[in-house]
């Protein structure tokens, strides 16, 4: 069983409940965030991708210094506020959650300016990232699923090894999270996945509520079971919330929330 949620303290209280339900068995379970499994695979297989199993994970201040290096290697002034260094790196990091690869974003760049200034420096960036055997958070998800897609052995292990996988916020997920869990879910199909289009709040984040309409088309002997009654709030918030989320164009209309 593969557990996914989106915090370190949900995947901490969901470990301590299989723990108690499932006494022995708990360790054969995996329960953790996305990045947390995406570094546990890597850890394992990195090496497959001509990394070193024991890769350091760069945190912001990290990847910034790095990426000022890239300016100067490119000769772009780092004092132009129409080209930052995080603009750059903001930029770079919606790329890898649509697991656009460096030479793929070039192909979308058409010309424009500003996306093949990205471009350069987001290959320049991967170059140096990897001779310091080093990977970013985005490269957490990025780099995994790129391991999965380009080593049939290793994806073909983690398919068997997951029989069962659950999916906690599941309309929070990006491109990047969807086809992870899509690939690990590939053999077996006993996918579950639990979430509400309309508490999507993660946009400038990358979250894609618009996936939750592909899981139908992805799975279509999939059940869909309607939580319809919210134990938080008070009739007055739901009634407010209703008034409000019904004029989003696109959600599922399927509940009656009460």
């Amino acid at each position: 069983i593969l557990a996914i949620t989106f915090t370190n303290k949900a995947a901490r209280e969901m470990r301590e409940r299989v723990n108690e339900i499932a006494g022995s068995g708990a360790q054969d379970v995996w329960v953790s965030t996305f990045h947390s499994t995406c570094v546990r695979i890597l850890h394992r297989d990195i090496d497959k991708l001509g990394y070193d199993r024991n890769f350091s994970i760069y945190d912001t201040d990290d990847s910034v210094k790095v990426m000022k290096e890239c300016f100067s290697r490119l000769g772009i002034s780092l004092t132009d506020k129409t080209f930052t260094v995080k603009g750059a790196l903001a930029e770079i990091s919606r790329a890898k959650e649509e697991l656009l690869s460096p030479s793929e974003y070039t192909a979308q760049a058409h010309g424009d300016f500003r996306k093949t200034r990205v471009a350069e420096v987001y290959r320049e960036y991967q170059k140096k990232l990897k001779k310091s055997n080093a990977l970013d958070f985005d490269d957490l998800i990025y780099i995994t699923v790129l391991l999965l897609q380009t080593v049939p052995d290793v994806l073909e292990y983690y398919k068997e090894r997951f029989k069962y996988i659950m999916v906690d916020e599941y309309q929070d997920t990006n491109t990047s999270q969807y086809m992870l869990v899509k690939m690990l879910a590939s053999k077996y199909e006993n996918l579950c996945v639990v979430g509400d289009d309309d508490q999507s709040i993660y946009g400038f984040r990358g979250a894609c509520p618009e996936l939750m309409f592909r899981f139908e088309k992805d799975y279509q002997a999939c059940r869909k079971i309607i939580l319809n009654i919210n134990y938080r709030s008070t009739d007055e918030i739901i009634q407010m919330s209703k008034n409000l989320i019904k004029n989003n164009s696109s959600r599922f209309e399927c509940r009656n929330k009460t």
